[in-house]
């Protein structure tokens, strides 16, 4: 990551820095929000309870750091955020579906990172509306008890095209993040938009829950520019970079839940408290989005929530260390112990002690092929772990569970310690089929209960040992009381997929925990009654640990029927109900029409710009002899560009080499007085990778005898043969974004033709659906996307049986409309499967209610990868739809795009109410 790399100061310059004292993180050095202990005040902050769920509550608040942790009005915090990019997620309404999710799984921060190409259409125009809204996202939010860490840029990377900086910024005077005035006059705009909204929900001030800032920061006089900028615009929280002591603890993307274990387990063995997750989300980089280095409509397939909006396998340790962070005051302040070494050397393991409290955390690492068993010295004792080949684990000693109980040790992770009414709770997890053995010191002697005929327990020397084997989704629950105390200890026990249905959640009125629910978004206690809301797939029983006085329960607004367990716990007497059944429309009634008009000679191109300058704002040498062909020197910095070159004096032509520059899976389309030269893909032979994110390819083309023999004969000087190309696409290298893109030169053999170039691109960005919808084909440039556009004149086809001899170079469109009718209760997540794609070596883009869902490159074989259709965009509650799909082939590959579905990707009963995103129609006229 460009900004949020680790420093490299190590533990003792660290610490040398840091000292024992308070640090403040606010812009100018000093503590946001009312002054905490100045330096030289004795001791650190010791440990204690972490502050509650944030909100816009209407207080100051303040936020500082000392050597262990972040320190909110006086009290140690964790940090656990996951990254969500909103611009990937073009309906509002989910916004808070995912943010609920990700407070359920453990996380208590969002990251956020604006592009600024979302945005910006053009110099000094913006715009926050609509699925753009920053106010609503904040406010969103808050209102999910989740803290805010803002990354504006004005550069953020995150495989967007070119790293997030608008289009027009390639033709614009300055270089790009360094401190060149031309650069930082559009920068500071950019931050003085955003800043103007995020100053309104800062934490500090009571008015949000924006807690850290982030900023693109590569240089030290940048730094002290963006310092002064922020302060101007009233931004008190800390600010986070590149230099700053906060070790921002953020791994690449790891592929399953062993890497993830390892990657966010050694952060946490080095001490980190500052940790986020990339990415807790994934999304879509729908429209002209994504960046080359990540082309694929689906940003990350390996997110803990993926592009549908479900959990994925990874999720597990991460809802796991997101609860433990959250709920175990113990890890927000720890310090490296002494070294403890495993018996068999392979295991690595990394020790830590608090020293408030005594705990000991110990860090487990394999990565080796083989799982280890091995002794560990813990709690005083040597314990037999096992960690699985390629793993890790993480243990602990020391752990207060309340009434003067310890753990002395276990051999299974600690998720959770809680205390609700007179009852402590304690949940512990592992994989299923691993024996779990904790040991508990007891002041008193226990009377321990088994709930669940898997635990056993033996009872030696005042320690007392609890064996359970996990079973898959299976929790298992020992209760200890003692006769000196009133509190009573509940054991939980649980695997990776019981875990995912544990809920910890926090209320005004005291904590519960909920089990059984794929979900619990919100809870909510109302006299004697708990309100829950949440989401159900399976039939699931529901247990709920409350505060005394709770006696009633309802799930989504109906009351259900419980009453009081032997866990201490309200416990239904039905289970809650699944999700039905849905069945979708098939896709029929499509009509098709052919474009490439612009590929005619008589094509009237007298609105196109003249491409005629000798000079050009981009990096990219003009190539000699040439005029300017590159696209961004012209305006059109997304999608498909079209060129239309008269040839004077082009007698006795014999064929024609055109040189393009795209992003990834780019390609040119030639044709000459309307005939097809021809299709050339860069990632064929004769094309190259040049740099991280730039293609560059010639293609040649041998003019047909026809066409030779035309070109031969005689031609007035108002009748020039034309030569017209298509190239795609023209998506910018993050780090190189004014590399030049579309076609570069032509060169003729056989005649040295006088050239006149016109171009074309992208129309005036959609005032709703932003600058990065749409590209310069002609159906985009008339409306062939949008709904209310008239096809009834398009040719009626059956994309399952249309004729394969039917075959053209070019691009031909295919539209129809159906709908859906999912109840309001079942939150359905739908996808768009094209199943022919995969062996037509064809581009298909996707439009979903005149919104670009992004391209489907084909003729790669395996199986057809869905498009994620995002309710709100797409009208789930019988209304219509409108699908329009934009396909190129070459000519050889039968022009549609096969057969095309629906799929049910995932549902539930519950989710959030959606309201139908903004989705103008084609105006009449």
């Amino acid at each position: 990551m460009e900004l949020s790399r680790s420093t490299r100061l190590g533990r003792r310059a660290f610490s040398a820095l840091a000292g024992t004292t308070v640090l403040g993180l606010a812009l100018g050095g000093s503590v946001s929000g009312a002054a905490l202990p100045a330096a030289g005040a004795p001791g650190p902050v010791p440990t204690g309870p972490p502050p509650g769920p944030p909100g816009a509550d209407g207080r100051r608040h303040r936020v500082a750091l000392d050597r262990y942790s972040l320190l909110v009005d006086g009290r140690r915090l964790a940090l656990w955020s996951g990254e969500l990019h909103p611009f990937r997620l073009p309906s509002p309404s989910l916004w808070r579906d995912v943010l609920q999710k990700m407070r359920a799984y453990g996380h208590n921060a969002v990251s956020v990172r604006l592009a600024w190409n979302q945005h910006s259409p053009a110099p000094g125009r913006y715009d926050f509306t609509g699925v753009r809204d920053l106010a609503l996202f904040l406010r969103t939010a808050a209102e999910c008890g989740l803290y805010v860490v803002l990354h504006p840029g004005p550069y953020i990377g995150a495989d967007v095209d070119a790293g997030g900086l608008p289009g027009w910024l390639t033709t614009a005077g300055g270089r790009a993040r360094t401190t060149d005035p031309a650069y930082l006059r559009h920068a500071d705009e950019w931050l003085g938009r955003v800043n103007a909204i995020a100053a309104r929900h800062q934490f500090t001030r009571g008015t949000g829950t924006v807690l850290l800032y982030r900023a693109d920061t590569p240089e030290r006089a940048g730094l002290d520019h963006l310092r002064e900028r922020l302060r101007a615009d009233g931004i008190e929280v800390p600010l986070l970079h590149a230099g700053s002591p906060p070790l921002w603890e953020e791994p690449e993307r790891t592929r399953d839940a062993a890497e993830a274990r390892r990657a966010h387990f050694d952060r946490l063995g080095r001490g980190s408290t500052l940790h986020n997750v990339r990415t807790a989300f994934g999304g879509t980089s729908w429209g002209w989005l994504p960046a080359p280095s990540a082309p694929s409509p689906t940003y990350d397939p390996t997110a803990a929530i993926d592009e549908a909006r479900r959990p994925t396998d990874k999720l597990a340790p991460l809802h796991q260390l997101g609860h433990l962070l959250c709920h175990v005051p113990d890890f927000t302040r720890m310090t490296e112990a002494p070294a403890v070494r495993a018996a068999d050397p392979r295991l690595r393991v990394r020790h830590l002690a608090n020293p408030d409290t005594g705990a000991h955390a110990y860090v487990l690492r394999n990565d080796s092929a083989a799982d280890i068993t091995s002794k560990l010295p813990m709690g005083g004792t040597d314990v037999e772990v096992t960690v699985p080949a390629r793993d890790a684990k993480l243990l602990a000693t020391g752990l207060h569970l309340g009434a003067g109980r310890r753990l002395g040790y276990a051999t299974v992770q600690p998720m959770l310690s809680l205390s609700v009414g007179k009852l402590d709770i304690a949940a512990f997890v592992g994989r299923a089929g691993e024996m779990a053995h904790l040991a508990l010191d007891c002041p008193d002697e226990p009377w321990p209960t088994r709930l669940d005929e898997e635990a056993a327990w033996t009872l030696d020397h005042g320690r007392l040992h609890v064996m359970v084997p996990l079973r898959e989704d299976r929790l298992t629950r020992v209760r200890v009381r003692s006769g000196e105390t009133d509190r009573t200890l509940l054991l939980l026990f649980a695997d990776d997929a019981a875990s995912l249905r544990l809920w910890p959640y926090e209320t005004p009125s005291g904590r519960v925990l909920v089990r059984g629910p794929e979900l619990l978004r919100e809870a909510a206690l109302d006299g004697a009654v708990i309100r829950l809301t949440g989401d159900t797939v399976e039939e699931r029983e529901l247990e709920v640990w409350a505060p005394p006085g709770i006696t009633d329960v309802t799930w989504n607004g109906e009351p259900v029927q419980s009453g009081l367990g032997r866990a201490l716990s309200l416990m239904t007497v039905w289970p809650l109900a699944g999700v039905p059944d849905l069945v979708l429309p098939a896709l029929d009634g499509w009509r098709r029409r052919a474009e490439n008009f612009e590929a005619r000679p008589d094509y009237g191109d007298e609105g196109w710009t003249v491409a005629d300058r000798r000079t050009s704002h981009g990096t990219t040498p003009v190539p000699d002899g040439q005029p300017v062909l590159f696209a961004d020197d012209y305006g059109f910095h997304y999608g498909d560009v079209w060129y239309r070159g008269r040839l004077t004096g082009a007698s006795g032509l014999e064929s024609v080499s055109l040189s393009y520059r795209t992003g990834a899976h780019g390609l040119l389309m030639a044709w000459l007085d309307g005939e097809p030269l021809g299709t050339h893909r860069v990632d064929r032979p004769g094309g190259k990778k040049d740099g991280a994110g730039t293609w560059t390819a010639t293609a040649r083309f041998p003019l047909p005898r026809s066409l030779r023999a035309a070109l031969r004969g005689p031609r007035g000087e108002d009748d020039p043969p034309v030569l017209s190309v298509l190239v795609r696409r023209t998506q910018h290298d993050q780090d190189a974004y004014r590399s030049a893109r579309g076609l570069a030169s032509a060169r003729f053999e056989g005649a040295s033709p006088d050239v006149r170039w016109r171009i074309m691109g992208a129309a005036a960005p959609d005032p709703v659906r932003g600058p990065l919808n749409t590209g310069g084909l002609y159906g985009e440039r008339h409306g062939w996307h949008l709904p209310g556009y008239d096809d009834g004149a398009w040719e009626q086809v059956s994309l399952a049986t249309a004729p394969d001899e039917d075959r053209r170079q070019g691009v031909t469109w295919y539209r129809t409309t159906f709908r859906l009718d999912v109840p309001p209760e079942v939150d359905a997540s739908v996808g768009l499967v094209l199943d022919g794609a995969p062996d037509r070596d064809v581009r298909v883009q996707v439009f979903l209610n005149g919104w670009n869902m992004g391209e489907y490159v084909g003729g790669r074989g395996g199986a057809p990868h869905p498009f994620v259709l995002p309710n709100g965009i797409l009208r789930t509650r019988a209304a219509p739809n409108t699908l329009a799909l934009a396909v190129l082939s070459d000519g050889d590959t039968p022009p549609g795009p096969g057969p095309v579905r629906l799929e049910l990707l995932g549902s539930a009963a519950g989710g959030v109410p959606v309201k139908p995103v903004a989705s103008p129609a084609r105006r009449r006229g």
